[in-house]
Parts: structure tokens; sequence; C-alpha cells
């Protein structure tokens, strides 16, 4: 078997580092002993765009928000899914991680960064949504490994009341709210329901139709 080679690694605001590995034409991004995203694993992430794409379908213009660029997959999928007038903004805490997108993983971004419809913000989402009032028709979250988050308490933040009341009120009218999870949160979906989210928990697996389980919540703003 081809030997992993460590590619480069990466601080993370806050404590902690990222661990970019390589074996053949596979690429890891490791956390200590946990593997956050595989290059062979996409299948969550990219229903965590089309399953939001579906629930925006028919709006003129749709402005997406994006935290966490991972390996891209979210955004691949999310540009398939919109037509030539919608916005992407996708935040990315760790720079480093939008180096390697063009550099060592460029041929597992196949250019999408270069998308006329695609504007990367190096930073924390949280400020992006915090900053916003009904602008985007979606935000979709894959950041840490969901709400219940191992990379940093910090983000934890995203996904508490006070989160879910900035994520509300920087949605557009019956936007959603799309949570990527490594597993379910009975407290999370509630949660949801209390901010003024319609919810349903969506049960994915990381490669399609085999693989680890793992969860997206469908969230629409309710009310105006």
């Amino acid at each position: 078997m081809i030997p992993w080679t460590l590619l480069d690694t990466a601080k993370i605001p806050g404590g902690g580092e990222l661990r970019l590995k390589q074996r053949g034409q596979e690429f890891s991004i490791m956390l200590g002993t946990n593997e956050l995203m595989n290059s062979r694993l996409s299948g969550s992430e990219r229903a965590l765009a089309t399953l939001s794409c579906e629930k925006i379908k028919g709006r003129k213009a749709p402005h997406i928000l994006i935290g966490g660029l991972g390996m891209g997959f979210t955004l691949r999928a999310a540009l398939g899914e919109l037509g030539a007038d919608a916005t992407i903004r996708v935040a990315e805490l760790v720079p480093a991680v939008v180096t390697w997108a063009r550099g060592p993983m460029a041929t597992v971004f196949d250019g999408c960064l270069d998308d006329p419809r695609v504007a990367i913000h190096e930073g924390d989402v949280r400020s992006l949504i915090r900053a916003s009032k009904a602008t985007y028709d979606a935000i979709l979250l894959d950041v840490d490994n969901g709400p219940d988050g191992i990379t940093s308490e910090a983000n934890d933040g995203l996904y508490d009341y006070r989160g879910l009341k900035a994520a509300r009120d920087a949605l557009r009218p019956a936007g959603v709210l799309a949570v990527w999870s490594s597993g379910p949160d009975r407290g999370f979906t509630r949660r949801l329901s209390d901010s003024g989210f319609a919810a349903e928990a969506v049960n994915t697996r990381a490669n399609g139709k085999s693989g680890a389980r793992h969860i997206i919540w469908l969230a629409t703003k309710g009310g105006s």
C-alpha cells in the first residue's frame, strides 16, 4: 500500500493544527487522530449543497454563503445546481486551506475557485453572518464536526441560540440554514425550532449510498 505523505501543516486560530496528507491521488486533512476530510468521501458534503439548492430553486440571483471550504465538494455541487446569476461567498477560517486548494489539491478543486460566481473570504463565517441582514437565500455550514465541534470551542457560537438568531437575521424571507454534522443532535433540532426555523434532519452517507452516516439539517426561516 502506498504510504501517506505529510504535505503541510496549518495552525487553527484559537489553537490546534491541521495536517494535509497525500497517498497517491487521495488527500486527507487531519486534526490529531481525527480525519476531518478525505477526497474519496464527498457524498454528504455534496448533499449539503444539492438539498439546500432544491429548497431555493427558482429564485432569481440567489445569494449563498458557505461556511467552510474544506475540499470544495459543497462549493462544486452548489455551482452545478445554481445558474449564472448566482453569487456564492465561501468563508474559510484557515488561510492555508485556500492555499492548499490552489496548490497540491488543485485537481480536486478543478478550477472552481476561479468561477466568476465565487468570492472567497479568509476569516470567520460568524463575522459575515453577524454583519448581514436579510442578505442570503441560503447559509450552508460545514464548520468543525457540526453542532458538537472538536476543532474549536469558538465554533459552538454558530450553533447556540445567539448564533442561530444571527443566522436567521442574515437570511432573506424563507431562506434556508443548512448544517452538516457527523451525527445526530436532538438538542440542536430543538434550538432550531425555538429560534424560528422549520427544521428537518436528513440522513446522508459519506460516500453516496455507503460509508459513515451523517446528518444535514435543513432549516427554513419562518415568519417575515
